[in-house]
């Protein structure tokens, strides 16, 4: 009822300004926008953190999404690190345009973000500036503590500066400082689930569409699972792929040449690892449950596109590597992401190029808000539509500052966890090219080795080189339209 009598008082208000001869000639536009307003699709979005695409597999949901929606089958992140990945994501802007290229220090986390201005550009702040319901809920950037102000954009906020351990955390909601414990219902995943379907079934009952992201701090380490899922999945191991503990590392650039094979108590803290994130993605699994669940129950389910994907992958023994992210290579730099919604073709795999920039001007354009001419990403609604008139991307851009070594950084990694110096690599759908600082360099021919076992760059003739250095150089220094065409 307020609701309408709002439209017709905008109504009245054209009238007055206009000089329109009819008031109810003005009103009935009124309520036609408004009608148009909420006919526009709803979004929600589920970011996890550091899911590799190998754990998909434990997530009957996300399958079921699977089946349902589009899968993205060569989707990658333009830096596998958390900060510089959200960056990219909220902005659609590459890493050499959000100034975000770690997770702290002048480069880097959530006042690197600010300092440049980027959380004035997110997709938040345009929907919600074209009439969006927004909220944000879980981990937000690196660096960010509960009671920093509120960012642009956001209409409702739930976000924890260090929700990590699973339990005994802050979060700050819409201003206020609240305490969890350690007990059960605690658990931060399952409090996410319980408001984001509280704030779907709310706005599901306005006359705004909505915007909701939630975002994990699960499977991150420490890998916490729910209390109820701590027994799941006995006896399971990581995976155990020919890039497993590799046999002959003497191809490889200087920095991974020299790490011994794994021992075994190395791979038995693996396995125990990788059992532990197959049970802490069970709470993740089960929030889409409950998520979709609130979209059925509100009458939202068909309008709503429903998003999953992870800020970065995850290597656990590949390479000898014994667990962490930030390399070239498709274990780090490769993730899942699935969508659902209205129009979206069930079952289908797309197989072009997309990357973390993408998700920005998608969403912006689901909306009908403006895309701005600087953001560096395309938008994917078309794939979404069904339509396949897309041009093909030649390749997309990685992008790295390192080593990582800083002191409290929860993603830093030691020499055996994999600690890469600075590089930029492009990905095209058969090959990985990679230039690191000092001069080093990796090529893998995807095709015959979709592993990454035998780096080729010494092998590729100079005319191949050039033509891969040129476009990586492109890329590396393009802006706005420079990187979409």
């Amino acid at each position: 009822m307020e609701a309408r009598l709002m439209v017709r008082l905008i109504g009245l208000a054209v009238v007055a300004s206009l000089g329109l001869a009819s008031c109810a000639e003005a009103s009935l536009r009124a309520e036609r926008e408004g009608r148009g307003a909420k006919a526009r699709p709803n979004i929600v979005f589920v970011l996890t953190d550091d899911l590799s695409a190998n754990l998909v597999e434990y997530m009957p949901h996300v399958k079921e999404m699977q089946r349902q929606g589009l899968t993205f089958g060569n989707y990658f992140v333009a830096n596998s690190l958390c900060c510089p990945s959200r960056a990219t994501i909220f902005t659609g802007r590459y890493p050499h345009n959000t100034g975000v290229m770690t997770n702290q220090g002048a480069d880097g986390g959530y006042r690197a973000f600010n300092a440049r201005g980027n959380q004035r550009s997110t997709f938040a702040a345009a929907l919600r500036e074209a009439g969006y319901r927004t909220a944000m809920m879980g981990k937000y950037l690196n660096g960010y503590r509960a009671g920093d102000p509120v960012p642009p954009g956001w209409d409702e906020w739930y976000v924890a500066g260090n929700g990590y351990q699973g339990f005994n955390y802050t979060l700050d909601e819409n201003g206020r400082p609240v305490r969890y414990g350690a007990r059960p219902v605690d658990y931060m995943t399952d409090v996410l689930a319980r408001k984001g379907g509280d704030f779907i079934t709310r706005a599901a009952a306005g006359d705004r569409p909505f915007m909701l992201e939630i975002s994990t701090f699960a499977p991150h380490g420490p890998y916490t699972p729910a209390p109820r899922d701590a027994d799941a999945f006995p006896g399971l191991k990581a995976p155990r792929g020919p890039s497993f503990n590799e046999d002959d590392m003497s191809d490889k650039a200087a920095w991974l040449t020299g790490h011994p094979r794994l021992g075994p108590e190395q791979i038995r803290r693996i396995d125990l690892a990788f059992r532990k994130r197959a049970q802490s993605v069970q709470a993740v699994d089960a929030m889409i449950r409950r998520l979709r669940a609130a979209l059925k129950a509100a009458g939202a389910d068909r309008n709503t596109y429903l998003v999953f994907t992870s800020d970065n992958g995850f290597h656990m023994g590949e390479h000898r590597l014994a667990h962490g992210k930030q390399t070239a290579f498709d274990t780090d730099i490769e993730v899942p992401l699935v969508v659902t919604g209205p129009g979206v073709p069930a079952g289908k795999v797309e197989h072009g190029l997309a990357q973390n920039t993408d998700l920005c001007p998608t969403f912006e354009e689901l909306g009908g808000a403006a895309v701005p001419a600087e953001v560096d990403g395309r938008s994917l609604v078309p794939l979404l539509k069904g339509e396949t008139a897309m041009a093909p991307r030649e390749a997309v851009l990685i992008e790295h500052r390192g080593p990582n070594n800083a002191p409290g950084d929860p993603d830093r990694q030691n020499r055996v966890g994999g600690n890469p110096p600075s590089y930029e690599a492009i990905r095209t759908e058969s090959e990985l090219y990679v230039e690191y600082l000092g001069g080093e360099g990796e090529f893998y021919d995807l095709e015959r080795d979709p592993h990454q076992l035998d780096n080729a760059a010494v092998r590729l003739s100079p005319e191949r080189r050039e033509r891969l250095r040129d476009l990586l150089r492109r890329l590396r220094n393009c802006q706005g339209s420079e990187c979409r065409a």
